[in-house]
């Protein structure tokens, strides 16, 4: 089996049954250029809590009348926090935030105080601080931009990325995506394609078992797959599991099946075999079943943290480097760590002046 595989190869897979799983694990050794498992020492900022978007899967967004909410970090804030992952040897510095925050009233006033108009002039000035005064590279992941602003971001990022969640609309119309016009998958297909435009090395991925069916699975990976072939610039994609969480509207809301997870892993992993495409499975979303997805295909961690939480899956805590390490030597894989950006998109075709400067003081 190649990688071109088509939505009826990609559904045989996602509905296989014990033994056709075996045969499928069996065929994503094939691509397996070595036994090697990435992950990214990173910290995670979350810039704003403030999102115009409410998913009903989301613990990040907070009311901006909440007291404990994060309206807005300072530079200040910021810069300390950097300077704390760098005394820990991270090298990427994760920015998350709501989309579009500064739609909200408070947000503005703190953005005016601060001396900016808009979001994007802080998150360009946040990034370029970064680089001039810390060893790490940014990372911004706040949702849909325009071409525009992506260019901007461009100048001062290694790399970017949005988690596609899933390529069909139906699912604005379900608890997940009811409330939230920026989940929208023809916006965010376009800010993902711009960013190809764009040479920006990418990350984005789906989001399973928030009501989709397994045919709009195989259709959201043939898009990003699409995307990746067109541009080049699909660096990894992710396959991330719902997991509820108390307090949000789908906390009862069953999560996808282990089963399907493995599935989905192979899939990925046969989908994208031929293309240098990394496959990544959140491991402190899979703590107890993490290692059988290094058999599926996955060859990626993805950002591992060892000074903040993963603030969008508050109650899924990092494994620790030497756990991950010994998860993953004891499946027969060799752990090792990566910058942000890919090495293959490490030259000037990708990638500025300063930013490859910055890199090889690092390396």
């Amino acid at each position: 089996m190649t990688s071109n595989l088509t939505k009826k190869d990609i559904l045989h897979i996602l509905n296989a049954t014990d033994s056709e799983i075996i045969e499928y694990m069996s065929e994503t050794v094939k691509y397996r250029e070595n036994n090697l498992i990435t992950y990214s020492k990173n910290i995670f900022i979350p810039l704003t809590e403030i999102c115009k978007n409410d998913c009903g899967y989301c613990n990040f967004k907070k009311d901006p009348e909440d007291p404990d909410v994060i309206l807005l970090k300072t530079k200040e804030e910021v810069l300390n926090e950097l300077k704390e992952a760098e005394h820990y040897g991270c090298k990427e510095a994760l920015f998350t935030f709501g989309e579009d925050a500064d739609e909200e009233e408070s947000v503005r006033l703190k953005l005016k105080e601060y001396g900016y108009d808009k979001m994007i002039d802080y998150v360009v000035d946040i990034c370029q601080m970064t680089l001039d005064e810390t060893s790490l590279l940014p990372h911004t992941n706040g949702g849909n931009y325009s071409y525009e602003d992506l260019k901007r971001l461009k100048e001062v990022n290694a790399s970017m990325g949005l988690m596609l969640e899933n390529s069909s609309k139906r699912l604005m119309d379900l608890p997940a995506h009811n409330k939230s016009p920026g989940k929208n998958p023809e916006i965010r297909i376009e800010t993902i394609e711009n960013a190809g435009k764009l040479k920006i090395p990418y990350t984005t991925g789906i989001l399973i078992g928030i009501g989709e069916t397994k045919e709009e699975i195989a259709e959201s990976l043939l898009t990003i797959k699409d995307l990746s072939d067109k541009y080049g610039h699909i660096q990894e994609v992710i396959i991330q599991n719902f997991t509820p969480i108390p307090g949000i509207e789908m906390e009862n809301w069953p999560e996808p099946s282990f089963l399907d997870m493995i599935r989905t892993v192979i899939a990925g992993t046969l989908l994208f075999g031929d293309s240098d495409v990394s496959i990544q499975v959140p491991p402190n979303l899979n703590n107890d079943t993490a290692q059988i997805f290094l058999l599926c295909g996955a060859d990626d961690w993805g950002g591992v943290s060892p000074v903040s939480p993963d603030y969008v899956n508050i109650t899924s805590p990092w494994p620790g480097i030497d756990e991950l390490k010994e998860l993953t030597e004891d499946a027969g894989f060799e752990l090792t760590e990566r910058l942000c950006v890919y090495e293959k998109y490490i030259n000037s075709d990708w990638l500025n002046e300063l930013l490859l400067k910055k890199i090889a003081n690092i390396s």
